[in-house]
């Protein structure tokens, strides 16, 4: 069963304004390493997501990620500090206590995509 070890998994976010999303992931704080056919692969750390010039209202308003971090409140006052909500218009909620056991908040991006950053409690 050694064989079937998994490296890493990806998904493939939808951007309506291909543009706007790499600057809106940018100021968000993720790292854009390359970008190529209508491809930019993200990172922050050792998690990335690939965003795709590609839009789909259906898909867009119904993906959803969730980045879970080790500390939701610092990620929260950098979200907070880097103005995304008022530059590009999108939502974003307080962090909040969750029945599963986790503090959460949400930013969704500006073509939808709805991102949950949590952090695990006890």
């Amino acid at each position: 069963m050694s064989n079937l070890r998994t490296v890493e998994i990806k998904a493939f976010v939808p951007a309506r304004d291909f543009e706007l999303s790499k600057r809106f992931y940018q100021d968000l704080g993720f790292v854009m390493a390359s970008d190529s056919d209508g491809i930019a692969y993200f990172h922050h750390g050792e998690t990335s997501f690939l965003l795709q010039d590609f839009y789909n209202e259906a898909l867009a308003s119904n993906f959803m990620v969730h980045l879970l971090v080790e500390d939701v409140d610092a990620w929260s006052a950098q979200v907070a500090a880097s103005g995304i909500a008022t530059k590009y218009g999108v939502k974003v909620t307080p962090v909040e206590q969750q029945p599963w056991r986790m503090r959460d908040f949400v930013v969704m991006d500006p073509s939808g995509v709805l991102w949950r950053i949590a952090q695990n409690t006890d």
